[in-house]
C-alpha cells in the first residue's frame, strides 16, 4: 500500500536523527499509525538508552492498541541493556507490525517477527529495504561478517594530485567539502591513519564544531567522537601527540612492543600489537579485531601507501573522493601508492554511487566492483 511506503519514510527520517549517536547499535526509527493517522513515534537515541518501539509507544499511550507499526529493523525478541521490543509491542496490544529489513544480528535474525507472529500479530517485512540497509552498512556487515564497513576519504586536484611534492596539501578543497568530512568523522566509530601522517602533520582526527546547523544537530544528540587508530609498526609515535589529548580514545597499533610503549600509555593511549609482515601490520587483522570491539564504521583518512594498501587488499568498501577544480602538477603526490599494473584486466573496477556538487568541488562516492 501506498501507506505503508509513506510511513516508513518517516521511520527512516526519524533512524536518521541517530546517525551520530547509537554506536554500537543501529540506527532505527518507529512510527505507529491507527486509523491512517500518526499516534506516536520515536528513534533510537544511543546504546543503553531505549529503542525506537518503546519511545514511539510511550508517545502513543492508550492510542497505540490496534495500531500499525511501521520500524525500520525487525523488533528484538532478546533482553540485552534494555527489554525485548518483541514484549513491549505486544503488550501494548499493536494490530500489525511492518519492518523495512530483518535485524542480521544472529540473536533476533527473524525471531522477533516468529514471536510477533506467535503472538497474533500480522507481519509483514521489505518495505523500503535498500534504503534501511543503506542507513546501517557497518552494523549489517559486522554482523554478518565480523568486520566494520570501510569507507577511504580523499581528495584530489582534478590531475589526482594529494600534495604537493614537499607534502603541502591544506587546503586542497573548500569549506563545504571539509564541512562533509566532519561529517562522515561524526559519523564513524573509529578514524584509521597511518604514523607517516601523524609524524608529518601531528592532526587532530577529531570531530571539530565550528557552528552552523550540523554542529547544532550534533551538539544536541551528543557529540561521541570517533576511536581514532593510528598504524605505526615500531610505536613511532610521540606521546606528545596532538590527538592523545583530545576527547576520545587514540589507539596506536604496532608489530613489536618498544621502548615508547610506556609513554604513550603514560599519555593516555591504548597500544595494541598485531601480527603482520615485511614490516606491515595485517589490515585484516585489524579489521577484525575492530570488529570484536563493536565498531560498525572505519573511516580510513591517510597517505597514498596506507590507502592504497587497503584498496590493494580489497578491504575498502566505499571510497569518498573530493575533486577540487585545480591543477597541482606532476611532481605532486597520487592518490594511491600500489603495485603497477601490467594488464588493462586487472584494474580495480569502481561503481559511483553518488555525484554531487559542494561548494566549487565535487564529491564522487564509489565502490569497488565485486571481481
Amino acid at each position: 500500500m501506498a501507506a505503508d511506503y509513506r510511513f516508513m519514510a518517516r521511520a527512516l527520517r526519524l533512524a536518521r536523527k541517530g546517525l551520530y549517536t547509537t554506536h554500537p547499535n543501529p540506527r532505527v526509527g518507529c512510527v505507529l499509525v491507527r486509523e491512517g493517522k500518526l499516534v506516536g513515534e520515536g528513534y533510537h537515541r544511543r546504546a543503553g538508552e531505549p529503542h525506537a518501539e518503546p519511545n514511539a509507544l510511550r508517545a502513543a499511550g492508550t492510542e497505540a492498541r490496534g495500531a500499525t507499526v511501521y520500524v525500520t529493523l525487525e523488533p528484538c525478541a532478546h533482553q540485552g541493556r534494555t527489554p525485548a521490543c518483541t514484549e513491549a509491542l505486544i503488550e501494548a496490544g499493536v494490530h500489525r507490525v511492518v519492518a523495512a529489513m530483518e535485524d542480521p544480528n544472529p540473536l533476533v535474525a527473524g525471531a522477533g517477527f516468529e514471536r510477533l507472529r506467535q503472538a497474533g500479530i500480522e507481519v509483514e517485512q521489505g518495505v523500503l529495504q535498500v534504503q534501511a540497509e543503506a542507513l546501517n552498512p557497518g552494523f549489517i556487515k559486522r554482523m554478518r561478517l565480523g568486520r566494520p564497513y570501510v569507507r577511504c576519504k580523499l581528495a584530489l586536484s582534478l590531475d589526482g594530485r594529494t600534495a604537493l611534492a614537499n607534502g603541502e596539501s591544506q587546503w586542497i578543497t573548500g569549506s563545504a567539502a571539509r564541512l562533509d568530512v566532519q561529517r562522515l568523522r561524526a559519523r564513524s566509530d573509529a578514524i584509521v591513519t597511518g604514523i607517516g601522517t601523524v609524524l608529518a602533520d601531528d592532526p587532530s582526527m577529531n570531530v571539530r564544531l565550528d557552528g552552523g546547523a550540523f554542529s547544532e544537530t550534533v551538539r544536541e544528540a551528543g557529540l561521541r567522537q570517533p576511536q581514532r587508530v593510528v598504524l605505526d609498526p615500531r610505536l613511532r609515535m610521540p606521546a606528545s601527540a596532538k590527538m592523545i589529548g583530545l576527547a576520545g580514545d587514540t589507539l596506536v597499533v604496532g608489530l613489536t612492543d618498544g621502548p615508547n610503549r610506556r609513554s604513550l600509555e603514560a599519555a593516555g593511549a591504548k597500544v595494541m600489537l598485531l601480527p603482520g609482515e615485511d614490516g606491515r601490520i595485517d589490515l585484516s587483522a585489524l579489521l577484525d579485531q575492530l570488529g570484536r570491539s563493536q565498531i560498525n564504521e572505519v573511516l580510513v583518512e591517510s597517505g597514498p601507501t596506507l590507502a592504497g594498501a587497503f584498496l590493494a587488499a580489497g578491504l575498502v568498501d566505499e571510497l569518498v573522493i573530493y575533486a577540487a577544480p585545480h591543477i597541482m602538477g606532476d611532481g605532486a603526490r597520487g592518490l594511491f601508492r600500489m603495485p603497477s599494473l601490467a594488464r588493462m584486466q586487472d584494474r580495480i573496477g569502481l561503481e559511483i554511487v553518488d555525484l554531487r556538487m559542494l561548494g566549487k568541488d565535487i564529491r564522487i562516492t564509489a565502490r569497488p566492483l565485486p571481481e
